[in-house]
């Protein structure tokens, strides 16, 4: 069984992020409605938020918060508020 990775990320605009993942599969995704909690809060600053960077596993901002590479993998944007 494959262990799922985020091979490349790259900032769209928003809170968008186009995803790449070491099977190939490719995605946007939106991560807006997932930034609460103490570690999330900060990347409401759009200024931080794009400052991510790519570690072993899945993207990182410099305050220790991450998304889990399977979460994000998994991720539908059924959530999404029309």
């Amino acid at each position: 069984m494959m262990i799922i990775k985020v091979s490349k990320a790259k900032y769209i605009d928003g809170y968008k992020i186009n995803f790449t993942f070491n099977d190939g599969k490719e995605k946007i995704i939106d991560l807006e409605n997932e930034l609460w909690g103490e570690m999330f809060e900060p990347l409401k600053d759009k200024n931080f938020f794009k400052e991510f960077k790519l570690n072993a596993f899945t993207i990182m901002w410099k305050n220790g918060a991450d998304f889990s590479p399977d979460f994000l993998y998994k991720y539908q944007e059924e959530n999404i508020k029309a």
